[in-house]
């Protein structure tokens, strides 16, 4: 079991790369997390959904993702609740102070999983949550040292250089854990080092004399994984590129109507996409082939800023709780940059709760995402939504008509829409349609996650809008960097030592 010192301290790339690695070895690698917390998901091969990182995981050890790979999936919703998905399936709704009393009824389901993923292979490579130090979450935990007691796993402990303070980090995480806690501790790992590793032999040496355990490895900071889909939204907090007008004054409350807006293709085929963070954002993934393009500047836009009155595009994500997030839009004013936006000929590009935001209404009468409510849209579409408890949840591929370009990727969402805009479908999925397109062509939307992986289709669409569309492909790109990420892991973990702490003995044969 890999734990961390903390949240964001490269656990889940630690685990990808080692499946791969490990994969590549001859084992049989399954990923596992007992208890995830995340608004990115991943549709699995038996019809449920899973933390992304473990969907990602499971590519990396080449096989399909399982919802046993995450029984427990904790999805943020109102302030203050979250969804519980229990082995791939929506279970209730929970308020944070009430999780604590009932995750301990949780453990046989994900004991049961992990029983199960066990049995179909050589090894598996577990995930912890956060920290296991945070001894105010100690009982009833399930997702860190309740779960490695529970299982009889032994843990492996990763610290974060690159924030600082790495040794107090590891060395305060070991005196924090009860005594048959760091007995379960193999060793641990120091990620996200920059520059030569031999600098930090003190370091080593000070961890090691005062935990009492051997070091793994140094791992040297990884760049390229920026290109590997992220989980955590923590990924959207990092600096970007300098954009221009990042320097714009602060919000007015209203884009001017009368300004000058750039127009797609004026600086020879570089154009703006602009997407608004918005606070429940979802499967935020979806933006991550566009980076790939060159003529492409994605912007994401924190709270506080005006939406830039440049873009050729304003994309619209999806959220876990679209009128909450629908309400909050309207507060920073990015409705009214929206509306001006389209109105000086601008185009605008919703996915699944984005989709949902940009129709004449949305109606949640049972409350499933929050209080029951009925709130008007942007009405840039001519659609409406109700939400409902079921929810939609596949793969699917088909073609997006305008160009006859394949697309590919999932359904994940709770909804039914409907009205005279989807006579003017943007897809087609299979012999359905799909999404709807406005009557002037220049607002569009749809349910379905990961188009733009389809590089035919993504570089249609930014072509379209004025940009030179590159020649890099989307998933071989991945493969590509999860192989640069094994060989990473290889050249800097000692891998005999860490499958010689695994169990079962099996296994060590492959060190």
């Amino acid at each position: 079991m890999v734990q961390g010192t903390g949240s964001d301290v490269g656990k889940s790339l630690l685990v990808a790369g080692l499946g791969r690695a490990l994969t590549r070895r001859g084992l049989r690698v399954r990923p596992f997390k007992p208890q995830n917390m995340s608004n990115n998901a991943a549709v699995t091969a038996d019809g449920g959904e899973i933390g992304r990182a473990q969907g990602l995981q499971a590519r990396a050890c080449g096989i399909a993702p399982l919802c046993d790979m995450n029984p427990v999936l904790l999805k943020p919703q109102s302030e203050g609740t979250a969804q519980i998905v229990l082995r791939g399936r929506v279970h209730g709704t929970v308020a944070a102070r009430d999780y604590r009393r009932l995750a301990p009824s949780l453990l046989p389901a994900v004991l049961d999983s992990f029983g199960r993923l066990s049995a179909a292979c050589d090894l598996v490579l577990v995930e912890g949550a956060g920290s296991p130090a945070e001894i105010n979450l100690r009982a009833g935990d399930i997702a860190n040292m309740g779960f490695a007691e529970a299982a009889d796993v032994p843990v492996v402990l990763v610290g974060d250089i690159e924030r600082g303070g790495v040794i107090a980090q590891l060395v305060g995480t070991c005196a924090l854990l009860a005594a048959s806690e760091r007995a379960r501790l193999a060793g641990y790992i120091v990620n996200k080092f920059r520059g030569d590793p031999r600098l930090f032999d003190g370091g080593i040496t000070a961890i090691s004399t005062h935990t009492g355990l051997p070091c793994f490895g140094v791992v040297p900071w990884f760049p390229a994984a920026a290109a590997l889909p992220a989980e955590d939204t923590l990924a959207l907090s990092r600096p970007h590129p300098p954009i221009a007008g990042a320097m714009d004054p602060p919000h007015s409350g209203a884009a001017e109507e009368g300004a000058e807006r750039s127009e797609a293709g004026e600086s020879g085929g570089h154009i703006k996409i602009t997407v608004p963070l918005l606070p429940r954002i979802a499967n935020f993934d979806d933006l991550d082939p566009l980076r790939l393009e060159p003529g492409v500047e994605l912007e994401l836009v924190s709270p506080g800023r005006p939406l830039p009155r440049n873009a050729a595009l304003i994309l619209l994500p999806g959220s876990k709780a679209t009128i909450a997030d629908l309400a909050f839009l309207r507060a920073q004013g990015w409705d009214i940059d929206i509306l001006a936006h389209h109105r000086q000929g601008g185009r605008v590009l919703g996915i699944c709760g984005g989709y949902q935001m940009l129709g004449r209404s949305l109606s949640d009468p049972q409350g499933i995402e929050g209080p029951p409510a009925t709130v008007p849209g942007l009405a840039l579409l001519d659609v409406d939504t109700v939400l409902g408890k079921n929810k939609r949840l596949a793969e699917t591929e088909g073609i997006e008509p305008a160009s006859g370009m394949p697309v590919r990727g999932y359904e994940m969402h709770l909804g039914v829409t409907a009205g005279p805009g989807l006579s003017r479908p943007m897809l087609r999925l299979g012999d359905r349609p799909e999404g709807c397109i406005s009557r002037d062509g220049r607002v569009s939307g749809c349910y379905l996650h990961g188009l733009f992986a389809a590089d035919g289709f993504r570089r249609a669409f930014v072509a379209r809008l004025g940009a030179a569309p590159g020649k890099a492909e989307y998933e071989a790109a991945i493969e590509a960097t999860l192989d640069a990420l094994a060989d990473h892991l290889e050249a800097s973990l000692n891998v005999p030592a860490l499958l010689a702490a695994a169990r079962p003995p099996r296994i060590r044969k492959a060190a």
